[in-house]
């Protein structure tokens, strides 16, 4: 399939800067049953998208987070290709007032991740990546220099609410890094791990769109990423999935054998 990244990235950036920044902090809100939020920006991004993209790309379909499972499923099973699309991922912040949220886009074809996007309209960064073609931020190349640094003295990029209790615990009271952070979007976490700006990451449990487009970012820019499991992260399946990551294979490994320990 032929891609034009810029032309992808330009729609994506005008339904978020035309939809999204105008409603930041000022939108109307409820909750699902997970307990999550949902704006009616989720749902008008998902919407312009879907007609953008039955334009655009008519030989795709596009299974949107704020579907229902049972369409997302049946999206997923066609066998078509897809974009999967997160319209706000950290909707949680958005809602808010905290500048930190994105919109997530991946690719699937042929049970691949063949393209990512994920563009934080408040600091105007996109994130693109094509498989086997490398990654950039804002049309630059995104390569992640050979970082060294201990797990001793790494920036942490951690979700503790999804975390094993024992896992969770010992990370408080045995602390492996230097510092750590939780921003409240996987994508931008996993991008910025991609941009050197922080050094490992943990998350329990994410859902394909939220991970889709990131995690190809990250591994196109040179990072490593697997599941606790020591899986791929991404899988063809819709089930959530863990990710562990860091910015080289070294500090990858330390951090790896750090919490296969606490099993």
């Amino acid at each position: 399939m032929n891609l034009d990244r810029k032309q992808i990235e330009q729609l994506v950036i005008s339904v978020a800067k035309t939809e999204l920044i105008p409603r930041f902090n000022d939108v109307k809100r409820h909750y699902k049953s997970d307990g999550s939020i949902v704006t009616e920006a989720d749902h008008i991004v998902q919407k312009k998208l879907l007609e953008a993209f039955e334009s655009l790309c008519p030989e795709t379909v596009l299974l949107g987070e704020e579907m229902t499972t049972e369409q997302q499923q049946a999206l997923f099973d066609s066998g078509q290709s897809l974009w999967c699309l997160d319209p706000v991922d950290g909707t949680s912040n958005f809602a808010a007032g905290v500048p930190y949220f994105s919109v997530s886009l991946a690719l699937i074809d042929k049970g691949e991740i063949v393209f990512g996007l994920v563009y934080d309209p408040i600091h105007d960064e996109c994130f693109t990546a094509i498989k086997g073609q490398g990654a950039w931020l804002n049309d630059q190349p995104l390569k992640l220099e050979n970082t060294e640094v201990s797990l001793k003295r790494s920036i942490a990029l951690i979700d503790f609410k999804r975390l094993p209790d024992m896992m969770a615990t010992r990370l408080v009271t045995d602390i492996p890094y230097g510092s750590q952070r939780s921003l409240g979007s996987i994508a931008i976490e996993l991008c910025w791990i991609a941009a050197g700006r922080g050094h490992i990451y943990l998350h329990a449990k994410q859902h394909l769109w939220d991970y889709a487009a990131a995690q190809l970012i990250l591994l196109e820019a040179g990072g490593f990423a697997r599941t606790l499991e020591d899986e791929p992260v991404y899988a063809h399946t819709m089930s959530p999935r863990s990710t562990l990551a860091a910015v080289n294979k070294v500090l990858f490994k330390e951090w790896q054998q750090y919490l296969k320990n606490d099993n």
